[in-house]
This record gives structure tokens, C-alpha cells and sequence, in this order.
């Protein structure tokens, strides 16, 4: 895989930069900045060659549809008063572009596409639309390792059409995952949150085999609670998980890996509600289970401390809500405890997880912190992903 740091002369090129800014949004204001922060490097390394900037990002899933709600504006403002650069968003249809019509003044440095999954053809891995955003730029630069899990036009198909490079941040990102699995210390925890287990299903399996203990936290435990013969109420869950389910208990069995979910819950009748404290026998149809209980936590944290590696990825609760959130906290300080003891090596991922440390202003106490969900999980169960894979392939 080339980087792009080992290139000598970029001065004046065109780069088109692939960063993943799938923010959190709320009316319009990011709500955390921390991927932003994340590609702050790699935008002032371009900057400091001369180069010209096309950034290709995403927010949210518009399905190919352009959405006023899912603008990448906010996002370009806020990246403007951190790099103290003016950036230009453009509003046009890509098909419309051409490369000469870019950089139209000498100051024009940096350029916003708007989110390219305003096009239905990024998703559905387009060649065309691929080969035509390639003609935009002189090289292509993959900086979004936390994309890089998905056959897009702008993650893999377009190396296929311009010379092609790894940013940053993403070579950072697999150097901290590849040191996590060749040089991993025992026992491992790995505690996994989230509200759909299908979608993980082969990444817990893929998974048992290398850690001693796996934690299953927020609302894919539902599936668990459910799976045990307990009533689970109104709360979120999926139906037809329930071989899936099985055959985790019976892979885990097989590896002497314990499988840790729920022995009771915090629960409220509404997203907003107040928090109660019930045993997985009292749970009520009109229930919603929306964090784990004190007896959990305590458990999770009693495993944390004889642990010596940790991965966490996703919240235990609906920790938006303050009520609903001292499982996630409790986890992460008893992980930001051991690491100042020096005693474990941590490494997070995910959006909601970041989130979740950046309320406690925790985030330096962590080993890693990767902005990566999916190709987090993925990297790690061994995957090949189809970013990494077409870099490889562009050499």
C-alpha cells in the first residue's frame, strides 16, 4: 500500500480526498467534532505541498437523494475555523463537473463535493460514477479507514482509475488494529454494544475464537433476554435471531469463551423516562429496557480488572438520555482506571462510543480510539476490506 506521505512532488496536484465526516447532527450543529478533529493532519499535510484539495465525504444515509437536513455546510464551516482556510462547497451536479472548472482562482485551496451519497451510484459501487469523479483529481487519497468496509464508488472503485494512495490517519488506524492482534496480551475483553446482533453475528463468532470473555451490551442484548425465556416488553429488538443466538453460545462453549449479557436492567416507559432499576423476571410489557443494571455493571467492571486488553465498541444503554447512562460511564471508567495503572491496553471504536468519552472527557485515556464501527469489528475478525484491498491493488 503506498502512502501518501512518500510522495515527493505534490505541488499543485489535484487530490481527491476521501475523509469519513459522518458526524453527528442535531438541527444543524455537530454535536461531536471528533472525526472532524480526526482529519485535521492530513488536510494541513495537502496544504503544506500546495496541493488542491477535493474532499469527498458523506453524512448519513439520503438513500440518492439530496437532502437539505444531511448538507455537508455545517461540517465545511466548522473545518474553516479550525484551519482558518476558506472553503468552498459545491452545490452543482457532479456529472456536471469538470476538472479544469475547480480551482478557478489562485486562492481557492480546498473544495467540498457535497455528500456524495446524495448519488445513488456511490452506494451502488457505479463504475462510471466512479470513473468520473477519478477525472476530477490527479491522485486519489483514502483517509477514511471507518468507510473502508464498504464497496462504494469513492472507497474502492475509484482507485481503478487514478494512482491511489492511504492517508494519515488510516495507515494509523491499521497499524494501532495490527498491533492489537500480533502482539495482543491475555486474558482479552471485548464488549460489544449496539442494537443489532444480526448485522455482528459473524463478527461475534469470528471473534470467540481469539478473546476470553465477550460482553454483549445495549439493544442487541434484548435478543439475548428474549432468546433466555425472559420478557423483554416494548423494548428495541429483531426477530429471527434466534439460531444466531445459538449457535454464539455453542461456538463460545467450543473456545472456553464466556459469553456476558444483562443480569438485570435499568428500564423507563418512554426514551425520556426516569430510570428504574428491575430483574430480568420483573420486567413488564410496557417496558422499555434502555441501559444495564448495578449487578451488571459490576460484573463488567470485576472483568475489566482482571483483564489486560479491552476493546469496546458501542454503548451499554441510550446514554443520550442522563438516566440511562451510568452503565456506559461505569464501563469507561473502569477501563480508564486500568489504564492508569498501566495495566491493560484499550483500544474503542465506533461513533456513539466516542461520543459516549467524550461526555467524561476521557478520550486521551484510552490506548486507541478509532472513529471506525463496522470496519473496526471487521478489520479485526480478519476481513479484508474492500478499501484497504483496492489501495493494495493500486500499487
Amino acid at each position: 500500500m503506498n502512502n501518501i506521505k512518500d510522495l515527493e512532488n505534490l505541488n499543485q496536484k489535484k487530490v481527491l480526498l476521501r475523509l469519513d465526516l459522518n458526524v453527528p447532527l442535531r438541527s444543524g450543529f455537530i454535536t461531536d467534532e471528533t472525526r472532524i478533529d480526526k482529519i485535521v493532519p492530513i488536510i494541513k499535510f495537502l496544504i503544506e505541498k500546495k496541493s488542491k484539495i477535493i474532499i469527498i465525504s458523506h453524512v448519513g444515509r439520503p438513500k440518492g437523494e439530496a437532502s437539505k437536513m444531511l448538507s455537508l455546510k455545517p461540517i465545511c464551516k466548522n473545518l474553516e475555523k479550525k484551519l482558518k482556510k476558506k472553503i468552498k462547497l459545491l452545490n452543482d451536479n457532479i456529472f456536471t463537473l469538470k476538472k479544469e472548472d475547480l480551482f478557478k482562482t489562485h486562492q481557492d485551496q480546498i473544495i467540498f463535493l457535497e455528500n456524495i451519497r446524495f448519488y445513488k451510484e456511490e452506494e451502488q459501487n457505479d463504475a462510471s460514477f466512479a470513473k468520473h469523479l477519478a477525472s476530477l483529481g490527479d491522485l486519489y487519497v483514502n483517509d477514511a479507514f471507518s468507510c473502508s468496509h464498504r464497496s462504494h464508488a469513492s472507497v474502492s472503485k475509484i482507485t481503478e482509475f487514478l494512482p491511489s494512495y492511504a492517508g494519515l490517519q488510516l495507515e494509523t488506524e491499521i497499524n494501532a488494529l495490527k498491533k492489537v492482534t500480533t502482539e495482543i496480551k491475555k486474558p482479552i475483553t471485548c464488549i460489544i454494544g449496539g442494537s443489532k446482533i444480526l448485522t455482528k453475528i459473524s463478527i461475534i463468532k469470528n471473534l470467540i475464537p481469539k478473546f476470553n470473555n465477550i460482553i454483549i451490551v445495549g439493544g442487541m442484548a434484548n435478543n439475548i433476554i428474549k432468546y433466555m425465556g425472559h420478557n423483554i416488553g416494548k423494548s428495541i429488538k429483531e426477530v429471527n435471531c434466534d439460531s444466531a443466538i445459538k449457535e454464539i453460545f455453542k461456538t463460545s462453549k467450543n473456545h472456553s469463551c464466556e459469553i456476558i449479557f444483562p443480569e438485570d436492567v435499568l428500564v423507563g416507559k418512554s426514551m425520556n423516562d426516569n430510570s428504574q432499576v428491575k430483574e430480568l423476571n420483573d420486567i413488564e410489557d410496557n417496558d422499555l429496557i434502555l441501559d444495564i443494571g448495578p449487578k451488571t455493571v459490576q460484573k463488567i467492571k470485576d472483568i475489566v480488572k482482571t483483564s489486560k486488553t479491552v476493546l469496546w465498541n458501542g454503548p451499554a444503554g441510550y446514554f443520550e438520555n442522563p438516566n440511562f447512562a451510568s452503565g456506559s460511564h461505569e464501563i469507561a471508567k473502569a477501563i480508564v482506571k486500568k489504564n492508569k495503572e498501566n495495566t491493560v491496553y484499550s483500544v474503542i471504536g465506533g461513533g456513539d462510543t466516542i461520543a459516549l468519552i467524550n461526555q467524561l472527557d476521557v478520550i486521551q485515556e484510552f490506548n486507541f480510539v478509532s472513529t471506525a464501527g463496522g470496519a473496526f469489528l471487521e478489520y479485526l475478525e480478519g476481513r479484508e476490506l474492500p478499501g484497504i484491498k483496492a489501495l493494495n491493488q493500486n500499487v
